[in-house]
């Protein structure tokens, strides 16, 4: 493939809904473009886009792919992005390396929530968008209906390009209502005919001039007037709109058949910013003859290549001779390999120009986010702001000792992947992975049997409780022991309290006068009650909250020593925590969950079942969502995310902050018990 100047490339983000349509879509313009050799099927698994092994046995897209086209003269970059909610990290990357999302809907449907979340997303990052209705051509469809429900969210904004000229339920042609023409397709092949007299394709003839008209002053008195645009103002006219973010161009097709992908294709070269103008990275050029400038937007750990770094550059060209500085470690390393990638296949290629996407391998110190740059200006671009992960379950490997292969092909993933999340918590003892959702953590359990040989399964993972005390007791301990020689003797007299200081555990011991306990012991008996309090006497959780006061006690001047005052330390701690009311406390988060104004009282009444304490309630300042802010135990929280998705159709999502630790319950302080009970007698 020839290098192409920025104001000749241009770069989609495929995007929308799960099941829509996307990835055959964008096969059809890979095709139609001679871009490959055979037209790609999901069903079959044969497509360029949909690569990856978990990808070809859920028919279904789980990452961003890349692959590029040429059509008259342009190069459109097509980067495919998964429409599941688990895998909106892959929107997120798509989104970051783009200058126009196509949000794809299918005819016949709503307007979905994935085409909301795109649109959404493509709105904060300031990038322009086009819809394209596809399956206009399947039973039972209606590009109509479809086109209406998008019309009741963007009203004049939407503009009308190609549609579908209808006898009955069937497409008979497609019209271009930017060129006037209208065309039949037989097995892919488009044949021209004359535009058919119909009062629909009137009706949306005006739409489409009244939102040309809305982009151009010049143009809407011509429209007032009555007058018709001539082709050079109707390009004028989209393309400026389109730029400014006022326009969104909709675009009937047949993905399956390809019929009017062709005229897709045209729109894309015509009316889609390039890169060139793109004016979303500040004060920063888009020119290959500037100092480099590009973002990695997604990395993969390819087995066979090794790390493969993809790059969106925004200034100066990406090239062998020049080292990789990363703005975020101040580090340089050398360029590895240049690549172009076509999904899962690649080409070699000698540098990357401004406005282009490439790829560059084996660069360890770079990771998804970081901006690379010319030393001699440095830059950072805006990084990717990834949705945090909601659903959070332990791993537990089926052979034992395999545990750090788990750890390092975790980490293998996260570099591929920063929604997923992984801990080794030290005071369960447990793996815990962390990601989007249950889709989201199966494929993280597939790739580590696949890629990293190891098999798990997951679980829910063990919540972090405490215990402590409620009474103030006073306590001796004791310690005397002779066995031949010289004896062990240690005795101490400690006061235990509830404290409610910043400290888990407090010690004095300045009410000890007349060196009852000679100072040198003071810091064995300090140690004796922490190695106590780190596992508690009802359930074994560690303890906190607790002040000890040691005030008096005895000593022998030949068998006292550290070690006999650290053991009368815990024979008193053991005594007393029995009869100082002890207690479980639970961990309590604050909960801030969004969702649209109608599941608001459902999403109440999941909360108050979870012994949850609504904060405040109020618009979240999205258009119709609301924020919830609540206090919730956080072991009620297992399967939250599911049912928020559940309840809210997919638009609903949250976050959760650890907060404090409160009593827990009878009840479940008695479940608690019981279960660490259970889990003892197992080891």
């Amino acid at each position: 493939m020839k290098v192409y100047n920025a104001k000749n490339i241009r770069n989609i983000a495929v995007t929308g809904h799960g099941g829509r349509g996307k990835t055959t879509l964008a096969e059809a313009m890979l095709y139609l473009a001679k871009a490959t050799e055979r037209l790609g099927r999901v069903a079959d698994s044969n497509t360029t886009l949909d690569f990856d092994a978990e990808e070809k046995r859920r028919k279904a897209s789980v990452s961003a792919a890349v692959a590029p086209l040429e059509w008259k003269d342009i190069k459109v970059n097509i980067i495919d992005t998964p429409g599941l909610f688990d895998f909106a990290g892959g929107l997120i990357e798509g989104v970051r390396a783009a200058e126009c999302a196509l949000i794809v809907a299918a005819a016949g449907t709503e307007y979905d929530v994935g085409a909301e979340k795109a649109f959404r997303a493509a709105k904060q990052r300031g990038i322009a968008k086009m819809f394209a209705i596809t399956r206009c051509d399947a039973e039972h469809t209606d590009f109509y209906k479809t086109f209406e429900a998008l019309k009741a969210v963007h009203d004049t904004e939407l503009c009308p390009v190609v549609i579908p000229y209808m006898e009955g339920d069937v497409v008979k042609a497609y019209v271009n209502l930017a060129t006037n023409k209208a065309y039949i397709y037989s097995n892919g092949k488009a044949a021209e005919i004359a535009v058919p007299e119909d009062a629909r394709i009137a009706e949306m003839k005006d739409m489409f001039n009244e939102a040309i008209a809305n982009a151009d002053e010049e143009l809407m008195e011509k429209f007032f007037e009555g007058e018709e645009f001539t082709p050079e103002e109707i390009k004028r006219g989209i393309s400026s709109g389109v730029a400014a973010d006022i326009i969104y161009p909709v675009f009937a097709c047949s993905g399956y058949m390809t019929d009017a992908v062709d005229l897709l294709l045209d729109g894309i070269a015509e009316y889609a910013p390039d890169a060139a103008g793109y004016a979303g990275e500040g004060d920063i050029k888009c020119d290959e003859n500037e100092p480099l400038a590009a973002i990695c937007f997604k990395t993969i750990a390819d087995p066979f290549v090794g790390k493969m770094s993809f790059f969106k550059v925004v200034s100066g060209r990406i090239s062998a001779d020049e080292p990789a500085y990363c703005a975020r470690t101040g580090e340089s390393e050398r360029m590895g390999k240049i690549i172009i990638p076509r999904g899962g296949k690649q080409e070699d290629a000698t540098a990357i120009p401004a406005g282009d996407i490439g790829v560059v391998t084996k660069l360890s110190g770079v990771v998804t986010g970081d901006t690379i740059c010319s030393p001699k200006r440095v830059v950072n671009l805006s990084g990717i702001n990834f949705p945090a992960p909601c659903l959070s379950m332990a791993v537990k490997v089926r052979k034992k000792g395999e545990e750090e292969k788990v750890a390092s092909g975790l980490i293998r993933l996260m570099e591929e992947d920063p929604t997923i999340k992984y801990e080794a918590n030290p005071e369960t003892r447990e793996q815990v992975v962390s990601g989007l959702g249950e889709q989201h953590l199966d494929v993280v359990t597939s790739k580590l049997k696949s890629k990293f040989g190891v098999e798990v399964d997951l679980t829910v993972p063990k919540v972090a409780y405490r215990e402590t005390i409620r009474k103030t007791v006073e306590k001796q301990g004791r310690h005397k022991k002779q066995s031949g020689g010289h004896g062990q003797f240690g005795d101490v007299y400690i006061r235990f309290e509830p404290y409610s200081g910043e400290e888990d555990f407090v010690f004095t011991s300045n009410e000890v006068v007349g060196g009852a306990v000679p100072k040198n012991y003071f810091p064995a008996v300090e140690k004796g009650l922490r190695e106590s309090i780190a596992k508690g006497l009802i359930a074994g959780y560690p303890m906190v909250g607790i002040k000890a006061a040691l005030y008096f006690g005895s000593y022998h001047p030949v068998d006292s020593s550290e070690i006999a005052f650290k053991t009368a330390a815990q024979i008193s701690f053991k005594a007393a925590v029995p009869e100082a009311a002890p207690t479980i406390l639970e961990p309590i988060g604050t909960l801030k969950a969004y969702m649209p104004d109608d599941n608001l009282g459902d999403i109440m009444g999941d909360i108050t079942k979870r012994r949850g304490r609504v904060l405040g309630m109020g618009p979240s300042g999205e258009q119709r969502m609301q924020e919830l802010v609540a206090e919730v135990p956080m072991a009620e929280m297992g399967d939250f995310s599911t049912v928020l998705r559940s309840v809210t159709a997919g638009r609903g999502y949250f976050s959760i902050e650890f907060a404090r630790y409160e009593d827990a319950p009878a009840n479940i302080q008695q479940k608690v018990i019981e279960d660490a009970k259970k889990a003892a007698e197992e080891e």
